[in-house]
């Protein structure tokens, strides 16, 4: 089933943007050169991260993972510039957490956080690489509200690659 993207708002308001872990990994541990025109898109769109403390906390242990292989001073330096480039939510309240109830459920709990995030951020976009999130896309009141879509996809319906903004340095 192919979705019409909801429209972005005008170049001169900020884009609202959550970000899923694997997409912030991709940024700023990965440097996936197929992503740094899009990171430079939202720094010329003076773009809005939205973040809560149980996203850093997440980040957080994923930068620790064994796999990644990453130094501490590291793990430290990503967490510190993706979280000073980010607005950093309150925790839900309990009116929020009851509010969020209404919301689709995703199947993954852990990713729960990113639904609600979104939804209570007004975000006009969560990227994702995450299946189940995507997924999430089709479901209202979702849908009507909230991008939900690969950072590969978001560039396609961009123009492509060529279209955005040479990368920048993340450090």
């Amino acid at each position: 089933m192919h979705l019409n993207p909801l429209p972005l708002p005008p170049a001169e308001t900020p884009l609202r943007v959550v970000l899923d872990t694997n997409v912030i990994m991709a940024f700023w541990h990965f440097c996936d050169p197929k992503l740094m025109s899009l990171l430079a898109w939202f720094e010329s769109r003076q773009a809005v991260l939205l973040t809560r403390q149980c996203c850093l906390d997440e980040l957080q242990r994923v930068l620790a993972y064994v796999q990644f292989r990453i130094e501490p001073d590291a793990q430290t330096r990503i967490l510190a510039d993706y979280r000073s480039r980010a607005e950093c939510f309150a925790d839900a309240s309990e009116a929020q957490m009851l509010a969020a109830q209404a919301l689709p459920q995703c199947r993954d709990r852990d990713d729960q956080k990113f639904i609600q995030l979104a939804w209570e951020g007004e975000a006009h976009l969560l990227l994702t690489r995450d299946k189940l999130l995507l997924g999430m896309a089709r479901r209202a009141p979702l849908r009507d509200r909230t991008n939900i879509l690969t950072p590969e996809r978001l560039i396609k319906q961009l123009g492509g690659e060529a279209a955005l903004p040479a990368p920048t340095s993340l450090v």
